[in-house]
């Protein structure tokens, strides 16, 4: 990498540069993002497969395991952030053995 002496510049310059240094480095990864996206567009094409079969695939939302009973309409699966209706009854004592579906 090129060695540049900077000591010449005052804050106002550096900061200039900075700001151009970044400018540059965001639309360079734009540019090389939307190629990859080209790229894999191309190859999910040339292959038969909807680009949307390959993004998602392995995604799951996963089945709910307990029900708000004020709200039957209001579910959890049990994994990540406990709603706060869970949360709101579990500080109140009760188990969560009780919202099981």
């Amino acid at each position: 990498m090129a060695s540049f002496d900077l000591s010449g510049y005052n804050l106002a310059e550096l900061k200039g540069l900075h700001f151009d240094i970044e400018r540059e480095i965001q639309r360079r990864s734009h540019d090389e993002r939307e190629q990859a996206m080209a790229r894999i567009r191309t190859l999910a094409a040339d292959a038969g497969i909807p680009l949307e079969a390959l993004v998602n695939e392995g995604a799951t939302t996963g089945v709910a395991r307990y029900r708000n009973p004020a709200d039957n309409a209001q579910t959890w699966t049990g994994r990540g952030r406990q709603p706060r209706w869970i949360a709101d009854a579990l500080a109140s004592g009760r188990s969560l053995d009780e919202f099981k579906i």
